[in-house]
């Protein structure tokens, strides 16, 4: 995950107070219903954060296919996708045969937000993952600058567990970039950003940055529905499945849910 600083002028939006400490998903009944959140092994280049969108595809950040380093492509059939990783068991253990950027993502180190509104990837999985507990969640257009979202990771510190950070806030908003008020770290570059719709928890975006506004730690994420339209396209006429298109689940039956944290 890369660190960006930012100025607050570029991006004038509602003021929130920081948002509600970072709750570990350590036990099995912290953690029903986020069990398609995983963490995505990169071979020995560390990990990032994904979630199921479709029994065998994963969303992510796109800037976790590429060495941090050298800015090349690492290899795909080095990662892992577990499912629900915590203390040291998964619910389900995925390699992967397919890695897709967007199409207009290019890699660049440092402090560069051209890309974060590109910034996605989908991983397709060796296997499909057809478990009861391992609901994939249904991807969601964004909400509105001042809406409050959820974020579940992983990170440094805290990679053998998901963590829930259940009300932040959307500080600002371009058609291709989001300023977030939550606390990100690394490893959760691809950590899905969840709403509430019609009672349902959503993915409405995807973490691409940590970064600061004046002092405050903020993430930058990216909205979500047009690109990851064109990435499936993409994705699909490179490498066909047998039956075309992407089958999307509800979320409805994980019943994930966030908790209101009381003032």
């Amino acid at each position: 995950m890369r660190l960006v600083a930012l100025l607050l002028s570029l991006f004038a939006g509602p003021a929130f107070a920081e948002g509600p400490t970072i709750r570990s998903l350590q036990t099995g009944d912290q953690g029903r219903g986020w069990e398609a959140v995983g963490r995505i092994e990169l071979g020995e280049r560390g990990f990032c954060t994904g979630s199921l969108i479709a029994d065998d595809l994963v969303l992510t950040a796109a800037h976790c296919l590429f060495d941090k380093e050298t800015g090349e492509r690492l290899d795909p059939g080095t990662f892992r996708f577990l499912a629900g990783w915590r203390n040291g068991r998964a619910e389900a253990y995925r390699s992967i045969v397919r890695a897709m950027a967007h199409p207009a993502y290019s890699y660049a180190p440092g402090e560069d937000l051209t890309n974060v509104g590109s910034d996605l990837a989908l991983l397709r999985l060796d296997q499909p993952i057809r478990l009861p507990q391992v609901v994939p969640f249904l991807p969601d257009w964004t909400p509105a600058m001042g809406a409050e979202v959820g974020i579940v990771s992983y990170a440094k510190d805290r990679s053998e567990a998901p963590s829930l950070q259940e009300v932040c806030g959307i500080m600002a908003q371009r058609t291709n970039l989001m300023v977030l008020t939550c606390a990100v770290e690394f490893g959760a570059s691809g950590a899905p950003v969840f709403a509430m719709r019609d009672g349902q928890v959503r993915i409405v975006s995807v973490v691409s940055a940590k970064a600061q506004v004046e002092g405050q730690a903020v993430a930058l994420a990216v909205p979500l529905m047009e690109p990851l339209a064109e990435l499936r396209e993409a994705l699909e006429a490179e490498s066909p499945r047998a039956t075309p298109g992407v089958r999307v689940l509800s979320g409805s039956g994980g019943g994930a849910k966030f908790l209101k944290v009381a003032p």
